[in-house]
């Protein structure tokens, strides 16, 4: 879908490309099923805790994405008010 004429086609496309990134992220760290690391004040032994990081990288990966989406919105709006079409075929016969 990145690389449709319309401008919306894009955004969505990307919304896939950020979305398949993160589960790429999450599933290449691996699932375990374990403890939080910081729950209360005894540590249980590490191999029984999750790892945080991959977490923590998906949620900045999903608030990154997210403004990404809203920035491309905005410009499709720009874009949209200033030449009137959606179409990037139709932008040859906007020169003036």
């Amino acid at each position: 879908m990145v690389l449709r004429r319309s401008i919306l086609k894009f955004i969505i496309g990307l919304i896939f490309l950020s979305n398949a990134t993160n589960l790429l992220v999450f599933i290449a760290s691996g699932i375990t099923a374990g403890q939080p690391a910081f729950v209360d004040g005894a540590t249980p032994a590490a191999n029984n805790l999750s790892d945080p990081l991959p977490q923590a990288l998906v949620l900045t990966a999903i608030v990154i994405g997210f403004g990404i989406v809203v920035y491309t919105m905005a410009l499709k709006y720009k874009f949209f008010e200033t030449t009137g079409t959606d179409d990037l075929d139709q932008l040859k016969q906007t020169d003036n």
